[in-house]
């Protein structure tokens, strides 16, 4: 099947039970069994079967099937959120002593758990300039036990030479993690240019409506985990194969942490996956038109989006993303005063801490996602006091265009 096609009926095609031609929601947190010899059989990897929704749930496992087949990967673990995909990920890869090499301008919850979290617990993570390629192989070390990129810095907006860190990653002989949220599978699978995992948090594009908070992670099938340098794993090769990195995640590192998605949740991430293509579609054009119009305001002081012709990253969009360059923009209006101004002016668009929903949602980064990290810190990861981050929404753009025009001629006015 082609993408579109898989968004709609991959993981299922109908209830045997009912007959019922959309997943079921399980909301259950257990499954019952006959005699007590079955369960154990089941506990004991005997035979198969669901024991408990924290590990396992049949709508959760709908919605892992048809995104690993969207990502083209061996299997998906679907989390309650997209920080806990990354945790799940960090729990299943990393000891004290160990290493991250990220790049420095992605999301800034996920900067707190490489940079301060984990580091309590012994992990030291190194941030690099993700336009920088050769940052990412200065800053492996034989510590080094994982390379991480967004395809779209959120918010530094700035687009890592995906093949390239791969290679980096491969002569490492570790995995290249990949979080795919902001191009979704609709504009890039990232496996196709090196990625050996893939996570997403499915409560933005996935989800697109902003009705509940889901993750994903996705093993490639890339890195082969029987010559890897993760030993709990490389036993696990031995039974599992390429499967090793999902088994241990669901039998150990998911078991443990309890960071399972809710099956209602999961039934929403199923019904926006339906309708990816076309909204991604929609939140693309809609960005690219803006992201013009504001390039073209002499009142508006600069425009990071990837698809504009002058951006640094335009080829790169257009080899990687198939010459889109995602919902998501900023742009800077000369000082947070001005900014907080536009915020307040809009009519249509949302102030709020989110992306990827139907609607335009904007925020001032610095006050509110980056808040707790010092003004050299948010340099860093491209953040300054004047910006604004734009999710676009699939509105209309006559009525988004309107919306911002008014909005910046009353943060211009004395």
């Amino acid at each position: 099947m082609k993408a579109d096609t898989k968004a709609i009926h991959s993981g299922f095609k109908f209830d045997s039970a009912t007959n019922s031609t959309a997943v079921p929601i399980y909301q259950t947190a257990a499954y019952t069994y006959p005699t007590a010899k079955e369960l154990a059989d089941i506990f004991g990897c005997r035979s198969g079967g669901y024991i408990y929704s924290r590990i396992a749930n049949p709508t959760n496992y709908a919605l892992e099937r048809r995104i690993a087949d969207l990502e083209g990967g061996v299997g998906c673990v679907a989390t309650s959120s997209g920080m806990g995909a990354i945790c799940a990920v960090a729990m299943g890869l990393l000891r004290s002593g160990d290493e991250i090499v990220s790049a420095a301008g992605i999301f800034g919850g996920t900067v707190s758990l490489f940079t301060r979290t984990l580091s309590r617990f012994g992990v030291e993570t190194r941030l690099v300039d993700a336009a920088e390629t050769g940052q990412f192989k200065d800053a492996v070390s034989d510590k080094t036990r994982l390379i991480f990129v967004e395809t779209i810095g959120n918010p530094g907006m700035d687009v890592p030479d995906i093949p390239a860190i791969s290679k980096i990653a491969k002569d490492a002989n570790i995995p290249l993690v990949v979080d795919n949220t902001v191009t979704t599978p609709a504009l890039i699978q990232p496996k196709e240019f090196g990625a050996d995992i893939v996570v997403h948090s499915t409560t933005k594009y996935i989800n697109g409506h902003g009705t509940a908070i889901g993750g994903a992670i996705v093993d490639c099938g890339t890195y082969k985990w029987s010559e890897g340098v993760f030993d709990d794993i490389k036993k696990l090769a031995d039974r599992a194969g390429p499967f090793a990195f999902l088994g241990y995640l669901l039998s150990v590192v998911y078991r443990d942490i309890g960071v399972c998605a809710a099956p209602m949740n999961s039934f929403l991430m199923l019904q926006g996956l339906e309708t990816l293509s076309v909204r991604m579609d929609k939140h693309c054009s809609n960005a690219a038109k803006l992201a013009r119009l504001l390039s073209g305001d002499k009142r508006v002081g600069w425009v990071n989006y990837p698809g504009l012709k002058d951006s640094e990253f335009c080829d790169r969009a257009g080899e990687l993303f198939g010459g889109r360059g995602g919902g998501l923009l900023t742009f800077g209006l000369g000082d947070k005063g001005r900014a907080f101004k536009f915020i307040d002016s809009l009519k249509l668009a949302k102030n709020a801490a989110n992306l990827g929903d139907a609607k335009t949602l904007v925020i001032h980064p610095a006050s509110t996602i980056f808040h707790e990290f010092s003004g050299d810190e948010q340099a860093k990861m491209g953040v300054g006091e004047d910006m604004v981050r734009v999710s676009v929404g699939i509105e209309d753009f006559d009525d988004i265009r309107d919306d911002f025009e008014q909005a910046i001629e009353k943060a211009f006015q004395e």
